[in-house]
């Protein structure tokens, strides 16, 4: 019964995400940075799917994925059509490990600790979706404070 309501909430934010990143009207705008501002949108979009792709791709559904995460922040100046591809690999497999999944799964422990911590899967996923949340915040009052 949760597993639905996951899949929708990602897949919703994901595509909120897509429509952000669409709506620079200068491409460049979105490797900008400035002042206390040190993360652009485009590296917030390719950590949101570098964390997904890995937390839920590779280790629940074992995507193979092997994560960079220093690349997720280093990366600059990549083509928006690039970042909007990326996004739809990260949803793809989002949704499809998602999909896989069983309530019974959800209070399972997750098989890698998190800031030293033990948790069980649901913990885990409610995680991963508040910093899925969060960072698109960030991306849409970064997009906004641009004048975008």
């Amino acid at each position: 019964m949760y597993i639905p309501i996951l899949v929708d909430l990602f897949l919703r934010d994901l595509t909120k995400l897509e429509a952000e990143i669409s709506l620079y009207n200068d491409e460049k705008k979105l490797w900008a940075v400035g002042g206390s501002i040190t993360n652009s949108a485009g590296n917030l979009t390719l950590h949101i799917c570098g964390n997904l792709q890995h937390f839920i791709g590779a280790i629940i559904g074992k995507s193979g994925y092997v994560r960079n995460r220093d690349l997720e922040f280093s990366a600059k100046n990549i083509m928006r059509g690039d970042l909007l591809m990326e996004l739809a690999k990260t949803k793809a497999i989002v949704e499809t490990t998602l999909k896989n999944m069983h309530d019974e799964d959800l209070s399972q422990i997750y098989p890698v600790e998190k800031a030293g911590k033990e948790m069980n899967t649901a913990y885990m996923l409610n995680h991963l979706y508040g910093h899925l949340q969060y960072h698109l915040g960030q991306i849409n009052y970064h997009r906004r404070l641009l004048g975008e």
